[in-house]
Parts: C-alpha cells; structure tokens; sequence
C-alpha cells in the first residue's frame, strides 16, 4: 500500500469522526433545549423564548393579579423552558392518588375529593395527572379553579396559571418571600425553615432565583 493513499484513507477517517461528533453535539443540543431541560448555555435560549412567547400576555395578567412579572416569567423558564406549545409530564403517582379517592380508597388528595371524581374514567385522572402549560399546572387543578382542562392547557393557560398562584400563594409574593413561592409551586410547601429543599430537583429553588433575577435587571434596563 501507497503512502499517499493511506494518508488520504487516514484524512478522510479523521474528517468522518469530525462530522459524527459534530452531529451527535448538534442533536444533544436540539434535544436537550426541545425537552426543556434549559441548562448551561440553553439559559440563554430557555431566557429568549420566555419572554418571546409569554412576556406580553405575563406583563398583562401580571398586573390584574398584583404579581410580579419577574417571579412568573422565571417560573415558566424553569417549569417549561420557554417552549409553545409548553408540553406535558404525566405524574404516575398523582395518578394512582386520584384513582384512590375515586374508587374510595382514600378520602382526599389535596382538596380533591371522590365527588368531585365521579364518573372520570382512567383516561381523565391521566390528564388530570398531567401537568400542563408554560407554569405546568397539575390537570386536577382545573376542579380547584372550576375551569375546564382546555383551559390550563390551551390558549388561556397563562391566565389561569396566573390565577392560580394568585389564590394559592399571591400574598406570598406581595409579601416578597420569593424562595417559599417557589417552593410551594414545585411541593405545596413554603422552603423548610431547617434543612434542605424537598423540590424534585434540589437546585429547583436556586435556579428559579436566579432566572428572576435576570428578568428584573431586564425590566429595569
């Protein structure tokens, strides 16, 4: 064998490894911003998006609720990345929660009650088991509200994600205890005054901070 041909060979074999590991890059990028997983440089993207799709209609429903726009875009940034449409995660254990006070297996979960259950097939607790939205709102908070499922997940979603936090934890945003109100969006539960956060994600609380952070200098400029 040549020299000349093995040298090409070999050039040819480095510039395929070259345009595989570009490609893979490419497609755990595109990836992992679709998925909404807006980490390390995707902030940047995660930010962008935020405030492209939801900044008006946020800055709107903001101002009904007394809200700061701030807190509500960065929770969309952190719950959703940005994304339109925002997509959905089914939660298997809320469902077999739901399912349980249905069948009268247990008395409540949160405020839902089997009455307010009745007649819900399998295939409504799945989507009442689903979060959904730019804020992911859990389906079953749509009995809460007293809206329909269409409209936390549909063209309405930011304004009945709004309302919502308003009647869950509004005062705790007006009173500025930012961490509890990130807190209680991702558990129910205001940050532990001891110990760490019991948030799926232990740095779910820290990130949120930050991205609101980002969004007031933004509104400030």
């Amino acid at each position: 064998m040549n020299a000349p041909a093995t040298h090409q060979r070999l050039f040819v074999a480095v510039i395929a490894i070259v345009v595989l590991l570009g490609a893979f890059w490419a497609w755990d990028e595109v990836d992992r911003r679709v998925e909404g997983a807006w980490q390390g440089a995707g902030d940047w993207w995660g930010k962008r998006a935020t405030q492209l799709h939801y900044g008006n209609e946020v800055d709107f429903w903001a101002n009904e609720f007394d809200l700061p726009p701030s807190y509500l875009l960065a929770l969309i940034q952190l719950e959703s990345g940005g994304r339109m449409p925002a997509g959905k995660r089914f939660e298997s254990h809320v469902f077999k929660r739901l399912k349980a006070v249905r069948d009268g297996q247990r008395d409540r979960y949160e405020q839902i009650t089997a009455e307010d259950l009745a007649g819900a097939g399998d295939e409504a607790l799945r989507n009442l088991a689903t979060s959904w939205g730019p804020f992911q709102l859990m389906g079953y908070k749509c009995i809460q509200l007293e809206v329909q499922l269409r409209d936390i997940r549909g063209k309405d979603a930011v304004k009945e994600g709004v309302k919502w936090i308003n009647e869950t934890y509004g005062d705790v945003l007006r009173e500025e205890r930012y961490r509890d109100a990130f807190h209680i969006h991702n558990t129910g539960k205001p940050f532990p005054q001891s110990g760490p956060p019991t948030t799926f994600h232990p740095d779910y609380v820290e990130r949120g901070m930050a991205y609101m952070r980002k969004f007031a200098q933004d509104a400030s400029q």
